[in-house]
């Protein structure tokens, strides 16, 4: 099998950029697009759903259907898994999945935020979740066969680490300009009004996204790196001989309590910096590429430490950073003896660092459990592997969601989305669930 040369894993590592790219659209802007705060009400934002805890008055509407999103998407991880583990394509299990996905991927995206009604109505809760359902399908035909076949195209541990920390670097770095829209749409709102130009900064974005996932499709062939032979069994006994592996266990038991609280955090950033320090939105994108540009110098020593004291113990670290960082959060504003811009850079040092463990170390580790059950069982699983972890940690996304957009209303007055309240205890949750993931991961058994 030929190796993966550097170039080779960067223009792979693109296609990272683009999905994640999308990805950040959705996560960082849908609550704040379909639940506004007062201050974007104020600014011009049309509310399209009803607000509040209109369900059994606990949940709300965007809630139920952002968690029904994530759980349907989870679903459909174990079922892509099984049918590109078992593809019989001539250009590998892998690939037809990105080249036919792509382009449907960035299009629903965008028609997410494109509510047919211009004002609050029920067709409008109606239209986002059909979108959100196809959204989340589009992402899992892309992204469960493109995390599967970075586990196969890397033979050694340096082409995993060096392709692990590649696509780390393109996913922060499309995440952080997906927080760059406020940039896009604040200099076209003089001439279209907030929700068109937001809307048409999407498209930019996503138009940007789509050229990137296409750059795997036409510059490796996966037919040069992977040698596997599709698998037979059916998907129901593929899922269920991964989860017998107790290390993967552990794992994605830990990276649950982390992407809940993770969630909670990234879908409450927007609102921690207008509404706990009362900051304008202009600061969204200087405190993300300054989270990512500060991360990226950890880049190197992450991965000398990581040779030394090994995975399992750098990640453990990552988890009682983030606690930190997410107790500071909720104790944020004015009422500190410093400055809320002070307070804002307090909390791009403190991300910095855990960001880029996990941006770096989780995938390995996912690899590394699939590689040994492969040795094991003589089974190439990887996309199960890849895609059972995905399964739990966006059924982990799913609970965040409804837990944010249900604490969030803490405390808030009738005919607003969120308070103060609402958004320290979500901060101060998010801090919890962090420290039990860490505590999880401690009994698993790191690949030395």
């Amino acid at each position: 099998m030929t190796s993966l040369t550097k170039k080779k894993t960067w223009l792979f590592a693109i296609g990272q950029f683009g999905w994640a790219l999308l990805s950040g659209l959705i996560g960082s802007w849908l609550v704040y697009f379909y639940q506004p705060d007062d201050a974007s009400i104020a600014a011009g934002q049309t509310v399209f759903i009803p607000q509040g805890r209109v369900i059994f008055g606990v949940l709300t509407i965007i809630g139920i259907i952002t968690a029904a999103g994530r759980i349907f998407d989870a679903i459909t991880d174990p079922l892509v898994a099984s049918m590109s583990d078992k593809c019989k394509s001539p250009l590998g299990r892998r690939m037809p999945f990105l080249k036919w996905s792509a382009l449907p991927f960035a299009v629903v995206t965008v028609l997410v935020f494109c509510a047919p009604v211009n004002h609050t109505s029920v067709l409008n809760a109606i239209w986002l979740a059909v979108m959100i359902l196809l959204y989340y399908f589009s992402i899992t035909l892309y992204c469960t066969p493109f995390t599967a076949l970075y586990s196969e195209i890397t033979h050694t541990e340096e082409e995993r680490m060096l392709a692990s920390t590649a696509i780390s670097l393109t996913f922060i770095a499309g995440t952080a300009v997906a927080y760059c829209a406020p940039t896009i749409w604040n200099a076209l709102t003089p001439a279209l009004g907030r929700v068109a130009a937001m809307r048409t900064a999407f498209v930019i974005l996503a138009a940007i996204s789509l050229v990137c996932m296409y750059f795997p499709v036409v510059s490796i062939k996966e037919k040069d790196y992977v040698d596997s032979v599709p698998v037979t069994t059916n998907m129901f006994e593929s899922l269920g001989k991964t989860f017998k592996n107790k290390n993967f266990r552990i794992f994605v038991g830990s990276d649950i309590f982390y992407w809940i609280g993770l969630t909670m955090f990234q879908t409450g950033l927007s609102f921690f910096v207008t509404s706990l320090l009362k900051l304008p939105e202009s600061y969204f994108m200087p405190m993300f590429v300054g989270m990512t540009a500060l991360s990226l110098v950890f880049y190197i020593p992450i991965n000398m430490l990581t040779k030394k004291f090994g995975k399992k113990k750098m990640v453990v670290l990552a988890f009682i950073l983030f606690t930190v960082l997410f107790t500071f959060t909720a104790c944020t504003g004015p009422q500190l003896f410093i400055s809320t811009k002070v307070q804002a850079v307090i909390m791009v040092v403190l991300a910095s660092f855990p960001m880029a463990i996990f941006g770096i170390l989780p995938q390995a580790m996912v690899a590394d459990c699939a590689e040994d059950d492969t040795k094991k069982t003589g089974e190439s699983r990887q996309g199960m592997f890849f895609a059972a972890r995905t399964f739990c940690f966006k059924l982990g996304q799913s609970v965040a969601m409804l837990l944010f957009t249900s604490l969030a209303t803490i405390g808030a007055n009738s005919g607003s989305a969120g308070s103060e309240t609402g958004y320290r205890i979500v901060a101060i949750v998010s801090a919890c669930l962090c420290l039990t993931g860490g505590i999880v991961l401690v009994f698993y058994k790191d690949r030395r």
